[in-house]
Formats: structure tokens, sequence, C-alpha cells
């Protein structure tokens, strides 16, 4: 039994005590259509992702290849990590690096 009025963001609805009119301002209902647009969009782009992610899923590399060893280059040296340490730990840098 409630009446909306659109154009002045007025609802009225019959209460215990007369008549019950609940009012709006036109920044609030702007921003309650701005959420409701933000929130449509999200749901658009998760959808979108969802169906995306499923294609991805048809393919899915195979499980049975394997990555190739890693193996540095010949023109390499080592650099120590910590040269006052008892360590054995050092970098590998290449020789061709500008000295910059």
């Amino acid at each position: 039994m409630a009446v909306p009025n659109y154009t002045y963001l007025k609802l009225k609805m019959p209460g215990p005590n007369g008549v019950i009119m609940v009012e709006s301002t036109y920044e609030h209902a702007y921003d309650c259509d701005v959420e409701c647009i933000e929130y449509t969009e999200a749901l658009v782009e998760a959808e979108t992702l969802i169906v995306n992610l499923d294609r991805l899923g048809d393919k899915a590399p195979d499980s049975k290849h394997r990555a190739r060893t890693f193996e540095p280059t010949e023109a390499v040296k080592l650099v120590p990590v910590d040269p006052t340490g008892s360590n054995d730990r050092a970098l590998r840098i290449s020789v061709t690096l500008n000295s910059k």
C-alpha cells in the first residue's frame, strides 16, 4: 500500500499513527544510481573473467612437459656474497657487463 513518487523522491505509506513519508535528496538518488551502475559493471567483469578462466583451463599445458635445466654461459665470474664470511656462497656475474 506504499505510493512512490519518483518526481519528488518521496514514498508514502499508511502507518499506525498516520501517513509515514520517506524522503530523499537528488544527490543521494544520484549516488545510489552510480553505485548500482558500478556494481553491475563489476558483475559483468567478474562473469567475463570466469568465462576467460574457463577457456584458459581448457588450454592447460601438458604436465609431462618439463623445463630444461639452466646452464650459465661461459663468460661468468664468481663474486662472493660475503667476502669476510667462511661460507662458499657466491653470485655468478657476467664478465661482459658494463662497469656503470
